[in-house]
């Protein structure tokens, strides 16, 4: 069950600017990349419904977090329809996202007041999901429907719109800049954030440090 408010959830994330988007089968790694990434000052953190028994490692990872990472606020992402949602709410998550729109899933997190960010590539999806009580539109793949200059072209006519960017994000201060400057409200980063041989070698710190160093990023062009 969540144990954050939907205003709380939204407010983390849009403060925090960077979501972390990550996948692992082992439990135990999981919860060290998680404790990695609130140790760099996230406070918001996406693990995804990649692999047989997701479910489980994401409730081991909830478990964890309110023990030792009070403030993070869980979410779950990479669902595309409303039983696989209600299942992973049950077990904890504060946030729902897909990689794209599905109504059914808007529906129950409306029910339950969980943000449910799906995966949009034109401004009509957008618009579609803003009706359905979608607060925060996620624009996926964001790299290849436009980049940041996609960001301005919709907020120009739709300034009250929240984006979330996922896909053709960097932790490097040219890329995150330009999609700061754009007006996101956040972006989610995934593979660039968890290099493989960082993982594989469980140099953890390293995690830590790109976190803060895109965290100061983000807070300097804000």
């Amino acid at each position: 069950m969540a144990r954050f408010t939907k205003i709380q959830t939204l407010t983390a994330i849009k403060n925090t600017g960077i979501v972390p988007v990550f996948y692992h089968r082992d439990a135990e790694t999981a919860k060290e990349v998680l404790m990695a990434c609130y140790k760099g000052g996230i406070r918001a953190f996406e693990f995804t419904n990649r692999g047989d028994f997701a479910q489980d490692v994401f409730a081991e990872l909830v478990k964890f977090a309110q023990k030792e990472c009070t403030e993070m606020i869980i979410g779950i992402g990479s669902i595309v329809d409303a039983p696989t949602a209600a299942l992973f709410i049950q077990l904890g998550a504060n946030f729902v996202v897909g990689p794209l729109f599905n109504p059914d899933v808007a529906k129950l997190c409306n029910r339950r007041l969980i943000p449910y960010s799906p995966g949009c590539g034109t401004v009509t999806e957008i618009g579609v999901a803003q009706e359905y009580g979608c607060d925060l539109c996620k624009i996926f793949p964001a790299g290849n429907v436009g980049g940041p200059s996609f960001v301005k072209a919709v907020l120009a006519p739709m300034p009250w719109s929240m984006i979330m960017v996922t896909g053709g994000v960097e932790p490097t201060e040219e890329n995150l800049s330009a999609w700061i400057k754009s007006g996101v409200t956040c972006v989610g980063m995934g593979s660039n954030l968890f290099p493989a041989d960082v993982i594989k070698t469980k140099e953890w710190n390293k995690i830590t440090e790109l976190c803060r160093y895109c965290f100061k990023i983000v807070e300097k062009v804000r």
